[in-house]
């Protein structure tokens, strides 16, 4: 897709491909003495089957104004995703930890805007290519620390929640 937007991009910093997630569920910070708590709830096993999901459909956020977020639509398998993140979020909130509270829709952010206009959206999303970008398996979700510092950020896996459903 870099290559595809070229010159309109000069401002996107890319999201470095081992960095590249979804995010099912945005806990923030937990007190130190919760975090075993919220490991093992989010660790244990989901009965629901693994499977594939499809990602395609360019987008931005915010979606008005000036974008901010350049990420890719799930096509095939979002209706999973969608049930995956409920899962795990009634995990998180019995524990007593607030989430946010917006509906979820299942994305992968590509890229972020160091500077940006509101022509970048039209640009953007004009020179990204359409159709299936990449299809992936799911069969588990994991939940990891982040770390932001100056250099970028870091993630540790913490626990693995593992899809045992059968098809």
């Amino acid at each position: 897709m870099a290559a595809a937007i070229g010159r309109s991009g000069s401002s996107l910093r890319w999201v470095k491909p081992e960095h590249a997630h979804l995010t099912l569920v945005f806990i923030g910070n937990v007190e130190d003495a919760r975090v075993p708590a919220v490991v093992d709830a989010v660790g244990r096993e989901i009965d629901a089957a693994p499977f594939d999901v499809v990602f395609q459909g360019p987008g931005v956020f915010p979606p008005r104004g000036a974008p901010r977020v350049l990420w890719i639509g799930v096509d095939a398998g979002a209706r999973e995703l969608i049930a995956l993140q409920q899962t795990l979020a009634s995990r998180v909130t019995a524990l007593g930890l607030a989430l946010e509270d917006r509906a979820f829709h299942p994305h992968l952010t590509l890229a972020r805007w160091r500077e940006s206009r509101p022509a970048d959206r039209a640009r953007a999303l004009d020179a990204a290519p359409r159709g299936i970008v990449a299809r992936a398996r799911v069969d588990g979700a994991t939940l990891y620390q982040s770390r932001l510092s100056p250099s970028g950020p870091s993630y540790t896996a913490l626990a693995r929640a593992t899809l045992t459903g059968h098809l």
